[in-house]
């Protein structure tokens, strides 16, 4: 005989993380950090980024860029809001997902 579970008169509908997080289906692409170098910023290696290239990048965003070939996570200032020497904004981070 089984018995049903106490959790489950908490428990609501599920949750989609496409409908929750992504506002922009077709301009949005998950990512995963590959280093420690943000950590400082709160973003270490094997969080999910969440990023939306539809995005115009603000003063503080956090974004995913393009550097000399390469891809780097930088938090963006007044004098790269818009695209600025070798760097080339990709995108725009809306949610970082950690790993606990």
């Amino acid at each position: 005989m089984a018995f049903p579970s106490p959790a489950q008169d908490y428990m609501t509908s599920c949750i989609d993380l496409n409908k929750e997080l992504v506002l922009h289906p077709a301009a949005t692409f998950y990512g995963r950090v590959v280093s420690n170098a943000m950590s400082r910023e709160g973003v270490d290696k094997g969080d999910v980024l969440v990023i939306d290239r539809s995005l115009d990048p603000e003063e503080g965003s956090l974004a995913v860029c393009f550097i000399d070939g390469e891809f780097a996570l930088r938090r963006i200032s007044g004098d790269d809001a818009g695209n600025v020497g070798d760097m080339r904004i990709w995108g725009v981070v809306t949610y970082v997902i950690k790993k606990v």
